[in-house]
């Protein structure tokens, strides 16, 4: 498998060079690393080339680097059903450059790149409808930020007393729990149901 992926990467980089700048192959994945600014290309290759029939985008995401200059990785995931392969995507961009959308070329991207900007802030040039999906109306910054705080913002809810939407600090609250790491058959000191028959079988008995 690791060898198919191989050759497949050598392809992508030789055809696409500058725009594909590097492939790596770990875990028996196969992950591009492309321009940011040439990802429509990229992309629209990968789904017509005959030897990629990547027809299928089943993802787009991000991770946040916020000690790199450029912080973010915007990552897309795609299957090629014909060579039931699939790969990975990397494009780099920072918190002010937007990447360009891929919904002209695949158009099943367009929530995936909305939610990415909700959660992220990166923004997609050229998409048809550039707003949040997931968060609230109004709701300031960007969740999966690594920098984002979790304190000081407001969350909406439905408030059965006043019987309406209201606006409330969010409170992430949780109970103290004390964990002693042993399984719920081990550190008691009372017998539980069942351990007469452990003892009969550790002296060498037979249980019923």
């Amino acid at each position: 498998m690791d060898d198919t992926l191989d050759s497949l990467g050598r392809t992508v980089v030789e055809a696409l060079s500058p725009a594909v700048t590097g492939y790596a192959i770990a875990h028996h994945e196969l992950t591009l690393s492309a321009q940011a600014s040439e990802i429509v290309s990229v992309m629209r290759f990968l789904r017509d080339d005959p030897r990629c029939l990547f027809w299928s985008i089943i993802d787009v995401t991000a991770v946040d680097w916020p000690g790199r200059e450029r912080r973010f990785d915007v990552v897309y995931h795609l299957l090629s059903p014909k060579h039931n392969v699939r790969i990975r995507v990397k494009a780099q961009t920072d918190e002010a450059a937007p990447v360009p959308s891929i919904i002209e070329v695949f158009p099943g991207a367009d929530w995936f790149e909305r939610e990415t900007y909700d959660l992220y802030g990166i923004a997609f040039a050229g998409h048809p409808d550039m707003r949040r999906l997931l968060t609230d109306y109004g709701f300031d910054g960007h969740p999966l930020r690594k920098d984002f705080p979790l304190t000081g913002f407001v969350e909406v809810r439905y408030d059965d007393e006043a019987k309406r939407v209201v606006y409330a600090p969010v409170r992430l609250a949780q109970e103290f729990r004390n964990f002693d790491f042993l399984s719920p058959w081990e550190g008691t000191d009372y017998p539980l149901p069942g351990d007469e028959k452990a003892g009969k079988i550790g002296q060498g008995g037979h249980g019923s």
